[in-house]
């Protein structure tokens, strides 16, 4: 009886052409045929024998494997221990300082924007004049600071790394920041005040330290908080103040309108903390001072605020003893306010 025609033995006259193909199948169409048909066989036609007629994908990819993903990922682990890791670390202990006092290390913890304040003070005592930015020169000047931020903190360094930049722009902000020379000098130090005449570069940044520390000194004597306006910090804060837990928070009041007395009495001559209500009174250029709340003569229109916690809110009666400590030097002149009849404006 002839024999039935199976797929079993189908599959077994497959598996027979199959292994002379693959063990013997060079010897037909050549030694060298079998890197020319095919290295990509999803079966086990191994390249160690030399008269296959194809090569089995384990072997290419083992290859791939060594020679291109595992010395790729050695370069990005050099990459990432390197370049990537110090970066992030950076960034997370930032942002965990930052998390519990945020833009508070502006207006709290700064040496510099002490030292700007205890100028303007000294100002005062001199009877120097104060004079406040209008919102128009406000707006102009505060651009200046992402600039600083993205062109100096990261750009320079960037292209100085990458050979672009000469080496000397490694860290230009520091080479012109004020503070540098500041704090230094209240430590005797005067080394930082000294030209570095050996190289044209590093003479350059120098003098700009110097005319920028020149800026602030006297600038201080006659404007509130002068380089606190353009400082990269400020800005690097500003872009992360909603996630920190201590904030501003104001709350719409009808007298407001008519009020104003706290973009008066803000050093950084915010006119939005008057103009505007909820986060948007919270701007970029805040540094939680306080001074708002302190002045605001309303209880419980401006708060700073920490998670759910009040830690302060302004009173109509805080606001009278603060302002008569506070008449001597001029800054900040009480605001009567007064109820017209229904359908008038508050005054």
């Amino acid at each position: 009886m002839a024999a039935t025609l199976t797929l079993s033995r189908v599959r077994t006259v497959v598996q027979l052409v199959m292994l002379f193909l693959t063990v013997w199948g060079a010897n037909i169409l050549g030694p060298y045929t079998a890197d020319k048909i095919t290295t990509r066989l999803p079966a086990l036609s191994c390249a160690y024998d030399q008269h296959n007629g194809g090569y089995c994908v384990l072997v290419p990819l083992q290859h791939q494997m060594k020679h291109r993903v595992g010395e790729a990922i050695v370069k990005a682990q050099a990459v990432t221990f390197q370049i990537v890791l110090p970066l992030v670390f950076t960034m997370a202990s930032f942002l965990l300082f930052f998390l519990i006092l945020g833009k508070a290390f502006c207006g709290w913890v700064c040496p510099l924007g002490t030292v700007q304040e205890w100028i303007n003070r000294l100002g005062r005592r001199f009877g120097l004049p104060m004079h406040r930015l209008a919102s128009d020169k406000v707006g102009r000047v505060r651009p200046l600071k992402w600039l600083i931020l993205l062109a100096l903190v990261f750009l320079l360094p960037l292209l100085a790394g990458l050979g672009v930049a000469p080496h000397g722009l490694g860290n230009p902000y520091c080479d012109v920041c004020p503070s540098r020379i500041v704090t230094t000098l209240l430590t005797a130090n005067t080394d930082e005040l000294a030209l570095r005449t050996h190289d044209g570069l590093a003479l350059a940044l120098g003098a700009l330290a110097n005319t920028l520390m020149g800026f602030v000194i006297i600038g201080a004597l006659a404007i509130r908080q002068p380089f606190c306006r353009i400082c990269p910090m400020l800005a690097l804060n500003g872009a992360f103040k909603h996630l920190s837990l201590t904030r501003l928070d104001k709350r719409e009041h009808s007298k407001c309108e008519s009020c104003g007395v706290c973009a008066k009495a803000c050093p950084m001559d915010i006119p939005e903390i008057h103009l505007r209500h909820g986060r948007q009174a919270y701007h970029d250029d805040c540094t939680l001072c306080g001074r708002c709340a302190e002045f605001c003569p309303d209880d419980d229109v401006i708060r700073i605020r920490f998670a759910p916690l009040t830690l302060f809110r302004s009173s109509r009666e805080y606001y009278r003893r603060r302002i008569a400590a506070e008449m001597p030097d001029g800054q900040v002149k009480p605001v009567r306010l007064v109820r017209k009849p229904a359908g008038g404006d508050a005054s």
